[in-house]
C-alpha cells in the first residue's frame, strides 16, 4: 500500500510538475522581495537616521544665529526650495549656469524617456509639456522597443548565431559548448566596454565620483532602473557640456542594445530554455487534436478552393472552340 501511495503522489506530481514549479517560482520571486527589503532597511536606516540628526542640528543651529526669522519662514523657504530642486531647479549660485531644457538636455531627456530609464532629475515644468510627454512616451516607447528589436535581431546574426555555426561546423566542436563559451566571452567584452571602462573614464569626468559611483552610474543605467541620484554632466562649470550630454545619450543607446545583444544570446542556450519550459503551461492532448484537425481542415479546403479556381482560370483561358450543339450532333446521327 505504502508502494502505490508514493507512486501515485509521484504521478500526481509529474502531472502537475509545471503548476508546482510555477508556485515555487512565485515563491522565491516574493521570498527575494522580503529579502531585499530587509537587506536594504538594516543597511539604509542608520544612515537615514544619522542624516536626520545632522539636519535636524544645523536648522536649529541656524536659527539660534539668526534670530530674526522664524522657524515658519525658513522652512517656507526650504519647502519652496525643495520643490524647485525636484523639478530640477537649484537655489545654489554653482548650479545656476546649467540649463535642463536647452537642446543637448532635452535629447538626453529624450533618450530616457523612450527607453525607460527615467532618470528623474529634469521633469516638465508647463502642463503643456506634461500632456506631451504622455503622447510622446505612448508612441515612442512601443517604438523604441520595435527599434531595439530589430537591430538587435540583426546583430545577434553576425554576433552570436553565424560565429556559434562556423566553430560547430568548421572545427567539430558541440553546439552547446560553443554558445556556452561565447555567451561567458561576449558577457566579458560587454561588461569591459560598458561598465569598467565607461566607469574609469566618468571617475576621472565626474569630480565627485568614484569608480564605485561610476560603476554604480552605468549599471542603473544600462539596466534601465535609473534611480538619478548620480546623473553626469550636472556638475558646476562642466567643460564641453553639450558634447558629454550628446555622448552620453549615444552611450546610453548602444549600451542598451549590447545588453539586449547578450540576454538574447544567453536566452538561446539550450540550458535556459530547458529550463524555462519547467514553468510553461502545457497543452492537453485534445487541444492539440482539435488545432491539428482545424489546420488540416483549412489547408485541405484551402487546397479544394485552389484547385477549383485553377480549373476556373484555365477554362477562362482556353481558346473558344464552336462547338455543334446535342440536337445538331442527333441529326447528324439520325441522317
Amino acid at each position: 500500500l505504502q508502494s502505490l501511495a508514493g507512486s501515485s503522489c509521484v504521478r500526481l506530481v509529474e502531472q502537475h510538475r509545471s503548476a508546482w514549479c510555477f508556485a515555487l517560482l512565485v515563491l522565491g520571486y516574493l521570498l527575494y522581495l522580503v529579502f531585499g527589503a530587509v537587506v536594504f532597511s538594516s543597511v539604509e536606516l542608520p544612515y537615514e537616521d544619522l542624516l536626520r540628526q545632522e539636519l535636524g542640528k544645523l536648522k536649529q543651529r541656524f536659527l539660534e544665529e539668526h534670530g530674526c526669522l522664524s522657524e515658519q519662514q525658513l522652512e517656507q523657504f526650504l519647502m519652496r526650495v525643495l520643490e524647485a530642486s525636484n523639478y530640477g531647479v537649484s537655489v545654489l549660485s554653482n548650479a545656476s549656469g546649467n540649463w535642463n531644457w536647452d537642446f543637448t538636455s532635452s535629447l538626453f531627456f529624450a533618450s530616457t524617456v523612450l527607453s525607460t530609464t527615467g532618470y528623474g532629475h529634469t521633469v516638465p515644468l508647463s502642463d503643456g509639456g506634461k500632456a506631451f510627454c504622455i503622447i510622446y512616451s505612448v508612441i515612442g516607447i512601443p517604438f523604441t522597443l520595435l527599434f531595439l528589436t530589430a537591430v538587435v535581431q540583426r546583430i545577434i546574426v553576425y554576433v552570436t548565431r553565424r560565429p556559434v555555426l562556423y566553430f560547430h561546423i568548421r572545427w567539430g566542436f558541440s553546439k552547446q559548448v560553443v554558445a556556452i563559451i561565447h555567451a561567458m566571452v561576449l558577457g566579458f567584452i560587454t561588461v569591459s566596454c560598458f561598465f569598467l571602462i565607461p566607469a574609469a573614464i566618468f571617475s576621472v569626468l565626474e569630480d565627485d565620483w568614484n569608480f564605485l559611483e561610476s560603476f554604480y552610474f552605468c549599471f542603473i543605467s544600462l539596466s534601465t532602473i535609473g534611480l538619478g541620484d548620480y546623473v553626469p554632466g550636472e556638475g558646476y562649470n562642466q567643460k564641453f557640456r553639450e558634447l558629454y550630454k550628446i555622448g552620453i545619450t549615444c552611450y546610453l543607446l548602444m549600451g542598451l542594445i549590447a545588453m539586449l545583444v547578450v540576454l538574447e544570446t544567453f536566452c538561446e542556450l539550450h540550458e535556459l530554455k530547458k529550463f524555462r519550459k519547467l514553468f510553461y503551461v502545457k497543452k492537453d492532448k485534445e487541444e492539440d487534436q482539435v488545432h491539428i484537425m482545424e489546420h488540416d481542415q483549412l489547408s485541405f479546403s484551402s487546397i479544394s478552393d485552389q484547385a477549383a479556381s485553377m480549373k476556373d482560370d484555365q477554362k477562362a483561358n482556353e481558346p473558344f472552340v464552336n462547338s455543334q450543339s446535342p440536337t445538331s450532333n442527333d441529326s447528324s446521327l439520325n441522317n
